[in-house]
């Protein structure tokens, strides 16, 4: 005899009773018992003896019997329409303390027929139909026997690891709301319809934008594509160019680099782009600085690539000139690799204080120096590595003496905000890699519906975080900005 898993049925039985009969906490993860195809092949002459059903169902029974007794999760894989049997099932849990719940499938009757027409061996239809029958009268049943839950099968949503505890957070937020910020990072120019299209495009992005509750709006410093979001030859707009044009479409929304490679540009003159770039946008404009670290992209445009210590002087000495140059008069500056004879920047930026953001989470030297210099460092990662950064960023503001409430942590990360489950599955099914699987690209894009994402973002909060700057998969077109918006509107 073999079971429908190709090996002997009682190998089959055996091997199963082997895996799930080892001592363990109550309620372990649940595994199958029996079934009837299989008991009737272990007391019959194969899984279809029907005359061997009451033999079967005694022995699985028995197995029931002895699982309940250790407090062992067991599943009971049968129609269920005798009331005797179910009933008896729910006396053995009770007695053994073990909590009984009732999952039902409830299957249309057309389904059932197609799929038995579709058996090798189907059962007769007058079968099947009493079958039918029953389980109208069992399912009312059901809720008057005692069970601790009656659960109707649903389609399952894989949850990223970012949204488990999700649920629990959105009812803080509800309860005890705080405030976020939130800035729509754009990472990609593939707008649609080729570069003729691109100046509207991204206009509509801005205005939406700003319209769905967006505080800030930033790109990235880079002059190609970067291989984590595209290939190098993907229509990628210059960031400051870039930035100018949305000071001149927008209204409100804070303006920046997330963040600007210190390679790229001579520091007095990133300042004077800056500083042009406050007064054009009637002063939102925000500077974000970092290392860079796309060598290949340095090698493409011939500029060099200082190894990282030199990258660190390099950024130091920006974070140290600017405020000069911004600053009243004509401060010289002499730093470890820039020199200035005259930092001068007319007109200066209409802003006291341009904001300054330090991306990286560097514990030992860039949470230093945003700590030393800088009004926020931007961070990536889950709840617990924020809860880290903040920690670490607080110890560097002590040690600096500075007020640790005066540097702020922000947060950047991809988005897939959906309606509910199947909006979300749809959308994760539309943007994920070909031949990666669902789930790892639900969590890569952090793949959640409005709850989910209100969860997810009231934790950032509660680790440390004031800002979450989200980069959307499509942020053009009608309605691409709805989902995000009631995101936002939870937190304002």
């Amino acid at each position: 005899m073999r079971c429908r898993c190709r090996r002997p049925a009682w190998s089959c039985w055996w091997a199963r009773a082997r895996r799930v009969s080892r001592p363990g906490p109550p309620l372990t993860s649940p595994r199958r018992t029996s079934c009837p195809a299989t008991g009737c092949a272990l007391v019959g002459s194969g899984e279809d003896d029907i005359s061997a059903s009451d033999d079967a169902f005694r022995l699985l029974d028995t197995v029931v019997e002895r699982r309940l007794a250790r407090r062992l999760t067991t599943v009971i894989d049968t129609l269920g329409l005798d009331t005797g049997k179910r009933l008896n099932w729910l006396r053995a849990a009770l007695q053994c303390g073990v909590p009984c719940v009732a999952v039902t499938f409830d299957v249309s009757p057309e389904e059932c027929r197609a799929r038995n027409r579709a058996r090798p061996r189907p059962i007769p239809a007058a079968a099947l139909s009493a079958q039918l029958r029953g389980w109208r009268s069992v399912r009312e049943l059901l809720a008057e026997e005692g069970y601790y839950a009656v659960v109707a099968a649903a389609p399952v949503r894989v949850v990223p690891t970012a949204f488990v505890s999700a649920t629990e957070s959105a009812r803080r937020q509800e309860e005890e709301p705080t405030r976020l910020r939130f800035g729509l990072h754009i990472g990609s120019f593939r707008f649609g319809g080729g570069p003729p299209a691109t100046r509207e495009a991204l206009r509509q992005v801005a205005t939406a934008a700003e319209s769905a509750g967006f505080s800030a709006i930033y790109v990235m410093d880079h002059f190609r594509q970067i291989p984590q979001i595209g290939r190098p030859w993907e229509d990628f707009l210059e960031s400051y160019t870039s930035l100018a044009y949305l000071a001149a479409c927008t209204e409100r929304a804070r303006l920046g680099v997330l963040v600007t490679g210190v390679t790229y540009r001579n520091p007095a003159h990133l300042g004077k782009i800056i500083a042009t770039l406050d007064v054009l946008s009637g002063g939102r404009a925000v500077c974000g600085l970092g290392l860079a670290w796309h060598r290949d992209e340095h090698a493409a445009y011939g500029w060099e690539f200082p190894p990282t210590a030199g990258r660190y002087e390099l950024l130091e000495d920006t974070l140290r000139l600017l405020p000069l140059l911004w600053g009243p008069g004509s401060p010289s500056y002499e730093g470890l690799r820039v020199t200035v004879p005259e930092a001068m920047c007319y007109p200066r930026p209409l802003q006291e204080h341009v904001p300054v953001i330090v991306g990286g989470g560097g514990e030992r030297r860039t949470l230093q120096l945003a700590a030393r210099y800088a009004d926020a460092a931007n961070v990536m990662g889950d709840t617990d590595q924020v809860r880290r950064k903040a920690a670490v960023l607080r110890a560097h503001c002590e040690l600096e003496g500075r007020d640790p409430a005066a540097v702020e942590l922000t947060h950047l990360s991809s988005v897939v905000v959906g309606a509910d489950d199947r909006h979300v599955a749809e959308t994760v099914e539309r943007l994920r890699p070909r031949g990666r699987d669902r789930a790892h690209a639900a969590a890569a894009m952090n793949a959640g519906t409005v709850r989910d994402h209100v969860g997810r973002f009231r934790e950032l909060a509660e680790g440390g975080v004031r800002e979450v700057m989200v980069r959307l998969p499509d942020p053009v077109g009608p309605g691409s900005m709805e989902e995000i918006s009631h995101v936002i509107d939870a937190f304002r």
